[in-house]
C-alpha cells in the first residue's frame, strides 16, 4: 500500500489511493490517520479540480466519523461537502452521517430531497433511500419501523452500491442495529455474522470491523457469555492500534470490562 501510495502521488487518481488508505485506518481504528488521509484525498481531489469527488470523501468522512460515535465531528464533516457539492452520492452519504448522527431533521429533508430527485433510480430507491430511512428509525428508537423499510433493500444489500463501496453491506448493518434496538440477539447475530462472512465484499470499510462488536453484543443479548466475550476480544484485536477517546472504542471497552 505505501509502495502504491508512493507511486501515485500528484498522478491523476491520487485521491482515490489516498482514500483507500484512509479507508484502512478507519476499519482499524485509526481515526489520527484516517482524518489526515482523508483530508489529503480532499485536498488532492481539489487540486485536480475534481469538486464532486471531494465532496465525497468529505461526506464518506462523515459517515465514518458518525458510525464511531463521533457526531459533532460528523455533522460538521457533513455540512462541508454538502456545501462544496451536494451531488446524489453526496446527499446519500451526509443523510446517513446525520442520521446516525441524530440530526434527524437534516436527514429526512436530505432523504426528501433524493426521493424527489431521483424517482426511478434504482440504487437510491433501493438501496440508499430505505438505508438512510432504516437509520432514522434506528435513531429515533423504532425498531420495528427499520425492519419494515429495509425489506425493499433485500434484494440489493448483497450488490455494490455506488460510489465504489461506499456503505457496502450497510442495509444488513442497520437491520442488525434493529435486532438489538429490539433485543432480539439471535436474528442481529445473524446479521452482524453475514457482514463477517462476506470480507470479499465488505473489504476495509470500517462496517466489516464493527460487525464484529455488534455480533458481541447481539451474543449478550443472549446472555451467551462465552461467545460474547469471544466476539469482543476479536473486535478490540482488530482495534488494538486504535485511538484510545473514540467513543465507540470506549463503549465496547465498558462492556467487555463487565462480562469478566
Amino acid at each position: 500500500m505505501r509502495q502504491q501510495l508512493a507511486w501515485a502521488a500528484g498522478q491523476v487518481g491520487e485521491d482515490w489511493l489516498l482514500s483507500a488508505q484512509a479507508d484502512t485506518d478507519a476499519y482499524y481504528g485509526r481515526l489520527t490517520e484516517f482524518r489526515e488521509f482523508s483530508h489529503r484525498a480532499v485536498r488532492s481531489a481539489l487540486r485536480a479540480d475534481a469538486k464532486e469527488t471531494a465532496a465525497l470523501w468529505q461526506a464518506k468522512a462523515a459517515f465514518y466519523e458518525s458510525a464511531f460515535g463521533n457526531t459533532a465531528i460528523a455533522a460538521q464533516n457533513a455540512a462541508a461537502a454538502l456545501k462544496l457539492l451536494p451531488g446524489r452520492d453526496v446527499k446519500a452519504l451526509a443523510a446517513l452521517a446525520l442520521a446516525q448522527s441524530g440530526d434527524v431533521a437534516k436527514a429526512q429533508k436530505l432523504a426528501e430531497s433524493l426521493d424527489k430527485e431521483f424517482p426511478q433510480h434504482t440504487i437510491v430507491q433501493g438501496y440508499w433511500l430505505p438505508s438512510i430511512r432504516a437509520a432514522i428509525a434506528v435513531n429515533t428508537r423504532n425498531g420495528s419501523k427499520a425492519l419494515d423499510l429495509l425489506q425493499s433493500a433485500a434484494s440489493y444489500e448483497l450488490g455494490q452500491s455506488q460510489p465504489l463501496h461506499f456503505g457496502l453491506l450497510y442495509p444488513i448493518y442497520v437491520r442488525a442495529q434493529a435486532y438489538l434496538l429490539l433485543r432480539q440477539g439471535n436474528e442481529a447475530a445473524a446479521e452482524f455474522q453475514k457482514i463477517i462472512e462476506h470480507r470479499g465484499i465488505v473489504l476495509n470499510c470500517p462496517i466489516g470491523a464493527l460487525a464484529h462488536l455488534g455480533l458481541a453484543r447481539a451474543y449478550a443479548l443472549q446472555h451467551d457469555t462465552a461467545r460474547a466475550r469471544s466476539a469482543y476480544q476479536d473486535f478490540l484485536a482488530l482495534w488494538k492500534g486504535a485511538d484510545a477517546n473514540i467513543p465507540i472504542l470506549r463503549q465496547a471497552r465498558a462492556e467487555y470490562s463487565k462480562l469478566r
